[in-house]
């Protein structure tokens, strides 16, 4: 099992605290307090943590990483990082030398996948690391360019990193129990990890392979688009956003979890009454935001929204939904342009448990709802007056 503690491992209580002394590479002793990995620490969670930076140190971790991670508050996820990143480690002059990717590109890379950039003489790249900007050439040979790396690398990192945060939840739920010990939660918290992640590359693969397959099955390219021979700035989309009413407000009456509790409900609900061609776009707390390319099955998800909502009665705040269409730009798997401001302002006035739709999305399926006209109104943003219309199923 990896990062095991040796049993024989055993420390008088009070007697390294008071030195702050472990034993460091070769033997020699090395003065944790003077390193300053003992700093707001009280006397148990000395000991405690003199046993995982000994520990850490036995494993080959260097000085600099255990100061990294201790000032990160991360120290304790260290041995997991090592269980999955591979104990060498390169730097970033190093990584662009051995591949040919330039230094600059490379760091502009890592600032794209949300994460913070070490100096370029720090040793803190993995493996890992090394053979992904190795892919930057395979890229460059298929005719991407550096800018639409850069903007895949935000979106699937962006992506990744909640993935990452709720598998980091996951893992802490398995191993937390009362009374446990820095050294052992540590312990713990990287067997896990040596279990369950080589399962997630091919889940991770196997996910996107299925989105692909969808999008391969649904995305249509326009005559402008193949006479053209290329993508326009923007396309004809509709939009549609869809919030939990009162949440700000029962953000001052209800502990954290349960609003966090609240917001994982509605993506659960979304996703489950999401049909194609609809497209999740994104969560933002209290809201979703959906596309399509034609109104009529956004509004259909809209109202299914809306109902899943309304049936769990005093459970789930109720939902307000507007959908607005015209032209707009995808960018990184967002939207922007008109139609995305002017869906926004709209469900911002919707009644809860209705949903709103501006004039030229009415016409376009009038036919197959129900209507009644909500007024016009001035929206915030937008220049001119709006008219709504409230949509029923038929």
């Amino acid at each position: 099992m990896p990062f095991d503690p040796d049993p024989r491992d055993t420390h008088e209580p009070g007697g390294h605290s008071e030195r702050g002394l472990g034993a460091g590479e070769h033997g020699h002793r090395v003065d944790f307090e003077a390193e300053g990995l003992l700093e707001g620490l009280g006397e148990e969670q000395r000991e405690e943590r003199i046993a995982l930076l000994e520990q850490l140190l036995g494993e080959g971790v260097s000085m600099a990483e255990l100061r990294r991670s201790s000032a990160e508050g991360t120290i304790v996820f260290l041995a997991a990082e090592l269980v999955i990143g591979g104990r060498e480690r390169y730097s970033a002059r190093e990584i662009a030398a051995h591949t040919g990717v330039d230094l600059g590109f490379l760091m502009a890379l890592r600032s794209a996948m949300g994460l913070p950039n070490p100096g370029a003489g720090e040793p803190l790249y993995t493996r890992s690391d090394l053979e992904s900007v190795q892919m930057v050439s395979a890229f460059r040979e298929a005719g991407i360019a550096e800018e639409e790396m850069l903007e895949l690398t935000r979106t699937l990192g962006r992506g990744l990193s909640q993935a990452a945060e709720a598998m980091r939840t996951i893992v802490l739920r398995l191993v937390l129990e009362p009374g446990v010990s820095e050294p052992e939660l540590a312990r713990r918290y990287a067997s896990a990890t040596a279990h369950l992640s080589p399962l997630l590359g091919p889940l991770i693969t196997n996910l996107l392979t299925l989105h692909l397959r969808q999008m391969a099955e649904g995305e249509a390219i326009s005559a402008a688009e193949r006479s053209g021979g290329r993508l326009p700035g923007s396309r004809e989309v509709s939009v549609a956003f869809a919030d939990l009413v009162g949440f700000t407000r029962l953000g001052e009456e209800v502990p954290p979890d349960e609003l966090g509790h609240l917001a994982v409900r509605l993506e659960e609900l979304t996703t489950e009454a999401i049909r194609p061609p609809v497209k999740l776009v994104k969560t933002i707390g209290d809201a979703v935001m959906l596309v399509s390319p034609e109104p009529a099955p956004l509004i259909d998800v809209a109202l299914a929204l809306i109902e899943a909502a309304d049936a769990h009665g005093e459970e789930l705040p109720q939902l307000r939904a507007g959908v607005a269409a015209g032209a707009a730009l995808s960018r990184a798997g967002d939207w922007f342009g008109h139609p995305v401001n002017l869906a926004s302002r709209i469900t911002a006035i919707a009644r809860p448990g209705s949903l709103l739709v501006e004039r030229g999305v009415r016409e376009t399926v009038r036919e197959a709802y129900r209507w009644s006209f909500a007024g016009e109104r001035r929206l915030r943003g937008i220049s001119e007056p709006v008219s709504l219309f409230r949509a029923r199923a038929l």
